[in-house]
C-alpha cells in the first residue's frame, strides 16, 4: 500500500476522476435510464397482470355464483314442473273417476227406469188380463143369474139402492 502512495500522481488522479464521472454520466444517460425504464415497465406489467388476475378471479366468483343461482332456479323449476305434473295426473284420475261414477249412476238410473217401465207394463198387462177375466166371469155369472126375470128385477133394485147410498 505504501508503494501506491509513493507512485500517486495528482494529474493521473484528476483524469481518472473525470473519466469516472464521464463514465457514470454516460451510463446514467444510456444504460441506467433504459434499464430503470424497463424495470418500471416490467413492474407496471406485473401490477397490471395481478390486477387482471384479481378481476378475473372476481369475475369467476361472480360466474360461479350465477351458475349456482341458475342451477338452484332450474331445480326449483323442475320441482315445480314435477308437482304440476303430479297435480295434473291426480286431477285427470279424479275427473275420470267422477265421469265413470256419473256414467255408472246414469246407467243404474236407466236400468231402474227400464225395470220400472217393464214392471208397469207387466202390471198393466196383468190388470188387463184380470179385468178381462173378471168381465168374463161376471158375464157368465150375470147370464146365469139373469136368465130368470124375477132375479133380474131384484138385482137391478139392489144395485140402484147401493148406488143411491154411495
Amino acid at each position: 500500500m505504501e508503494k501506491l502512495f509513493q507512485d500517486f500522481s495528482l494529474g493521473l488522479f484528476f483524469w481518472q476522476a473525470v473519466l469516472f464521472i464521464a463514465l457514470v454520466l454516460l451510463l446514467k444517460k444510456f444504460a441506467w435510464k433504459p434499464i430503470l425504464d424497463s424495470v418500471n415497465d416490467r413492474e407496471e406489467g406485473i401490477k397490471n397482470a395481478l390486477d387482471s388476475a384479481e378481476k378475473a378471479k372476481l369475475e369467476m366468483q361472480n360466474l360461479q355464483a350465477d351458475n349456482e343461482r341458475l342451477l338452484l332456479e332450474a331445480r326449483v323449476e323442475r320441482e315445480s314442473m314435477l308437482k304440476e305434473a303430479r297435480d295434473m295426473k291426480n286431477k285427470m284420475i279424479e275427473d275420470a273417476k267422477g265421469e265413470a261414477q256419473e256414467q255408472a249412476n246414469k246407467m243404474i238410473a236407466q236400468a231402474q227406469a227400464a225395470i220400472e217401465g217393464e214392471k208397469k207394463a207387466a202390471m198393466a198387462e196383468l190388470k188387463n188380463q184380470v179385468s178381462g177375466l173378471a168381465l168374463e166371469i161376471a158375464e157368465k155369472v150375470v147370464r146365469k143369474e139373469l136368465s130368470n126375470k124375477g132375479e133380474q128385477l131384484n138385482l137391478v133394485e139392489t144395485m140402484l139402492t147401493e148406488k143411491s147410498l154411495n
